[in-house]
């Protein structure tokens, strides 16, 4: 039965992601730069310009909207390592990918951000960073939910 690998694996998401958000926002901070998600938000917000003005709402729904693809991400996990307990670098190498096909894929084809490729170097370091964070909390929090 996969509902409790998924189950299991969107608790671990959702702890990953309040991990990854850290360092997105110390990535931030010091890069002067909004972290990736609130990118993606504004994509599809509408009133979407190129306006630095925080328009209604956009800052819940970057949060949500994070939240819920590190929740499913996660679930996602949960789900394909079954009831086994991941290595860590299976985490890290999972989120990694994941960092990939969204940022080097969709995200630039919908227009909120460029290809990692020809992002600023500050932002990509921040983005590898934050994903190496997810995956290595997201493996290590189904290590424990997962004990012998």
């Amino acid at each position: 039965m996969l509902i409790r690998p998924a189950l299991q694996g969107a608790v671990a998401g959702a702890l990953a992601t309040g991990a990854m958000t850290t360092v997105f926002e110390a990535g931030s901070r010091q890069a002067s730069h909004r972290h990736p998600p609130k990118h993606m938000v504004r994509a599809h917000l509408p009133g979407r310009g190129r306006s630095e003005k925080p328009r209604t709402g956009e800052n819940a729904a970057t949060g949500a909207a994070h939240l819920g693809f590190g929740i499913a991400t996660g679930a996602l996990f949960g789900t394909v390592t079954g009831r086994r307990r991941p290595a860590r670098s299976l985490g890290v190498a999972y989120a990694l990918a994941v960092m990939f096909v969204g940022y080097q894929g969709w995200a630039p084809k919908v227009g909120a951000l460029p290809p990692l490729t020809q992002d600023s170097p500050g932002r990509t370091t921040t983005l590898a960073a934050a994903h190496v964070v997810y995956g290595w909390t997201l493996a290590s929090t189904l290590r424990r939910m997962r004990r012998p």
